[in-house]
């Protein structure tokens, strides 16, 4: 009862402060899929577009692996309809730009980095409507929860952005630092307002504490074990294309790297933006949480891989850049 008391006395404000995280997130994300168009060159994309093995492996592993694994993990908690879409929706989005700080961080093939980020968002809008059509089939009474129109709306504001900044590129290059420069402090204001929105909502949104610890049990394993399962199984697809087709389409260390970055690393931004975008605020309510601490275990993961590998490369300098 004190809950809904709190409840309709923030109502008014909750409302509004949605209203501004909702239009925050959409400008962010904006201002962020122009600084990646910005990052990259026409004629790169040619060349890696005319011999595809590694945005192939990478692209295929996200679109096959990452919405397979926030299913079966759905399932395996037995998550509720409404926490499943939210997994799914964060598995279902195309690779995200802290692939491309990973992959660098990890010594990886940047321009490959780029383009496969770059193809996944393209596809991503025929292949996630398509691939959360699929999946809410096979769980109970989720189909009727998923807006496929708003979610398509939100996947072409991803797309058309980064053309934008493709072309910005190619026409007057001089202002591509400028922009990226923008884009990290739009990431930084991104972040305070997911916590901000995090703090807000704890108190309200915790009907029961023994309730609310189970709800964070499930969605914390759920959003542990995504982005690990997607950083090895790119590494071993990677790995074991490289094996197979050595002589065809050598896959080197550092292009093995980059793809398992690539797969493991979901653009929480889009999803985030989706959440807000395509859900009424009373419907998504508590499950806006799961990208948070999704990306937190993403961020966390990763790093724990990157310290691995520079101590791997001072054991072994030899290996360096390979």
């Amino acid at each position: 009862h004190d809950v809904n008391i709190t409840i309709s006395k923030d109502s008014a404000f909750n409302e509004n402060a949605d209203k501004v995280i909702r239009w925050a997130s959409v400008v962010i994300l904006f201002i962020t899929m122009v600084s990646l168009g910005c990052t990259m060159e026409i004629s790169k994309i040619k060349n890696y577009l005319i011999k595809p093995k590694g945005v192939a492996i990478a692209v295929g592993a996200q679109y096959g692996i990452m919405p397979l694994t926030a299913f079966c993990f759905a399932k395996l908690f037995q998550l509720s309809p409404m926490e499943s879409l939210s997994a799914l929706i964060c598995g279902c989005c195309p690779g995200g730009n802290l692939s491309n700080i990973f992959a660098l961080a990890l010594e990886g093939d940047m321009n490959l980095s780029i383009v496969m980020t770059a193809c996944s968002t393209a596809l991503g809008l025929g292949m996630m409507p398509l691939l959360l059509y699929l999946y809410s089939q096979g769980i109970s009474n989720l189909a009727e929860y998923v807006p496929f129109t708003n979610i398509t709306i939100a996947m072409i504001m991803n797309l058309v952005p980064c053309g934008i900044g493709i072309l910005i590129n190619y026409r007057v290059p001089q202002y591509s630092k400028i922009i990226t420069q923008v884009c990290a402090n739009s990431c930084t204001e991104c972040a305070t307002a997911f916590i901000q929105q995090f703090n807000k909502q704890e108190v309200t949104l915790n009907k029961s504490e023994a309730t609310f610890t189970l709800f964070l049990q499930n969605i914390a394993f759920t959003a542990a074990l995504m982005p690990l399962t997607g950083f090895i199984c790119g590494y071993i697809l990677s790995t074991l294309f490289h094996k197979y087709h050595v002589h065809i389409c050598p896959l080197f260390l550092s292009c093995r790297r980059t793809v398992s970055m690539e797969v493991g690393c979901q653009n929480i931004q889009l999803c985030t933006t989706i959440l807000k975008v395509a859900f009424p605020a009373e419907l998504i309510g508590q499950l806006y949480f799961f990208p948070v601490i999704y990306i937190v275990f993403q961020i966390v993961e990763a790093l724990i891989l990157i310290v691995l590998f520079r101590c791997h490369q001072r054991l072994r300098p030899s290996l360096k850049g390979k």
